[in-house]
């Protein structure tokens, strides 16, 4: 488990280092790079630690029980019921972040959805239809398991 050291650091101090890692953070262009400063930045502990949190707080807002999040993302009860009162309680960026992931999978579906639609009607029959029906197959595999 993360520790904090028992020598506190002078308030101004930790301001300007806590500033200076917001504007990091603000400033991540790309996956790249922002999978680049979790790996400098955290431990392997502290990774899991974070998504875990964030796939709890995914999982609350799409009504999964607390038995099923527990057996998805091996994690205890306690954490569960912490991160859904940070999640209800606290500050409102659990439901913005968790709003924007769960907007984007809608696009995705949506899209994937409609790409499904496009693609069946050549593969109704004539020439050449088995590669249309083989990428219809696909797409519909990958929509079904790109969801939790």
């Amino acid at each position: 488990m993360s520790q904090v050291s028992k020598y506190p650091i002078r308030k101004d101090v930790f301001d300007r280092i806590f500033e200076v890692f917001i504007k990091t953070l603000i400033n991540i262009k790309n996956e790249k790079e922002a999978q680049g400063l979790i790996s400098d930045f955290f431990t392997p502990t502290e990774r899991i630690m974070f998504a875990k949190r964030l796939g709890i707080a995914l999982l609350l807002e799409k009504e999964y029980d607390y038995r099923t999040i527990q057996s998805i993302l091996k994690v205890s009860f306690p954490t569960i019921t912490s991160v859904n009162n940070a999640r209800k309680y606290q500050g409102k960026s659990y439901s913005l972040f968790i709003n924007k992931i769960l907007k984007e999978e809608s696009i995705k579906k949506f899209l994937n959805k409609s790409l499904i639609s496009l693609i069946s009607v050549p593969a109704a029959g004539g020439e050449g239809s088995g590669a249309w029906k083989y990428l219809r197959r696909e797409l519909k595999k990958k929509s079904k398991s790109s969801s939790f």
